[in-house]
């Protein structure tokens, strides 16, 4: 088994996830006492969130380069960002290093193209959904992706930071969320993304009319399978 490099604190309510999904998929697949070898490497998210809404791209692409370079240092054999939004930076974050990334958008489109569906809806951070670096990856992949109205937008990205990634869940937040999804299955949307790795705590398939793609789930399986391969 080969060991996982994992940033997380982006925010730690769905980095808790990560280890759980990570550890029950080796325990599934080995069994015995079998666990995954993981480094985990948790930042403040703090100041992470405000160089985000000050655009501050390159400084944060530079702090997360350097916490791949500890965790290079301290044996992880491949990277897992878990996060959506600092996908953004993933370039800058690994310029240093030889270590292989373990894409979510990638993760995700392959879930997607096993279901055998074309065209998704995105939910996100309005970075995720309104800025390229994550559809344009989807698009590349074969999928027609489409993101809620401006005003959705904004609904979205305001739970995700101002109440999910507090560890706030509140069931009017998860009538909004429903809405939005109706509304992206109105479109013509065959399965919508969670592209944000806290919607998962606030909705399920039991949610929706359509399928959901936790991207958390499939980031976290994917690794786990790159590990074990």
């Amino acid at each position: 088994m080969k060991t996982l490099g994992l940033i997380g604190g982006m925010s730690w309510e769905s980095t808790v996830t990560y280890y759980q999904i990570l550890n029950e998929t080796v325990k599934q697949r080995l069994g015995g006492l079998h666990s995954a070898q993981i480094l985990l490497y948790s930042v403040d998210f703090e100041p992470i969130e405000q160089l985000q809404h000050q655009q501050r791209w390159d400084e944060s692409g530079k702090l997360l380069a350097d916490v791949v370079r500890r965790l290079e240092q301290g044996g992880a054999e491949a990277i897992v960002l878990c996060t959506n939004t600092m996908h953004k930076v993933a370039d800058t974050m690994m310029e240093q290093t030889s270590l292989p990334l373990i894409h979510i958008a990638d993760a995700t489109a392959q879930a997607i193209r096993q279901q055998q569906l074309t065209t998704v809806g995105l939910l996100g951070t309005q970075f995720t959904m309104a800025e390229p670096f994550y559809k344009s990856r989807l698009i590349d992949q074969g999928l027609n992706v489409r993101i809620p109205s401006e005003a959705d937008q904004a609904i979205v990205h305001r739970v995700i930071y101002d109440e999910l990634c507090r560890g706030g869940i509140i069931d009017e937040s998860r009538q909004d969320y429903r809405r939005v999804m109706q509304s992206l299955v109105d479109q013509g949307c065959e399965g919508i993304i969670l592209g944000c790795t806290e919607i998962g705590l606030l909705v399920d398939e039991s949610d929706s009319p359509v399928p959901l793609f936790d991207t958390t789930r499939v980031h976290a399986i994917a690794a786990a399978d790159w590990a074990l391969s």
